[in-house]
């Protein structure tokens, strides 16, 4: 099963002036800085707890339906389906009806479930096609505080020790609480 980002957040959770507040700055000479610390301190959130926060579209592409026609999506938390498309052999694509198909959006992972049998797929790879709206809504203030706190803590780390931190490495001052904010809502892997 393949993913793909069709439509990113329009906004991040923690705004500019947001971040700007608790680092104290009052200043505008840091906001390209300060907004580009932000969006990496959503993705390190992001990929820490396998979710992702605010609203965005992702297509689940698979070569054919599962046996059970049940489908566990990749992306959490599944907020709604946008559309599912089955490609036929000459790559005519239709859409299934609402009637066709559950969705368990409080599962975690959340499953879609083939009411019935659905028309086959008629090219061998990436012949169905579900699009997902994926976050916890569409601004930050749906976006567990916690989260947006963890957002913030890593901005100030990397807003202060720019030259020692990585992207995508928690620094180990701030390891530990970073760790106890986000591990709440980590997805955890079964296999």
């Amino acid at each position: 099963m393949t993913v793909s980002l069709l439509a990113p957040p329009t906004l991040e959770p923690v705004s500019l002036e947001e971040a700007k507040a608790h680092l104290r700055l009052a200043g505008s000479d840091d906001d390209d800085y300060v907004s580009a610390l932000i969006v990496a301190a959503r993705l390190q959130v992001e990929t820490a707890i396998r979710r992702v926060l605010i609203d965005q579209t992702w297509r689940v592409y698979r070569d054919d339906w599962p046996a059970d026609g049940s489908i566990d999506l990749p992306v959490a938390p599944v907020r709604s389906i946008v559309e599912i498309v089955v490609y036929d052999a000459d790559g005519e694509p239709t859409t299934l009806a609402p009637a066709a198909w559950a969705l368990d959006a409080a599962s975690v992972p959340a499953r879609l479930r083939l009411l019935g049998t659905g028309p086959a797929p008629g090219r061998p790879l990436n012949g169905i096609e579900i699009d997902v709206v994926a976050g916890y809504g569409p601004s930050g203030v749906a976006v567990p505080q916690p989260l947006r706190l963890a957002i913030m803590m890593l901005v100030a780390r990397w807003f202060e020790n720019r030259e020692g931190a990585g992207f995508g490495i928690v620094p180990s001052a701030v390891a530990d609480a970073f760790e106890a904010l986000v591990a709440p809502y980590r997805v955890m892997r079964l296999a």
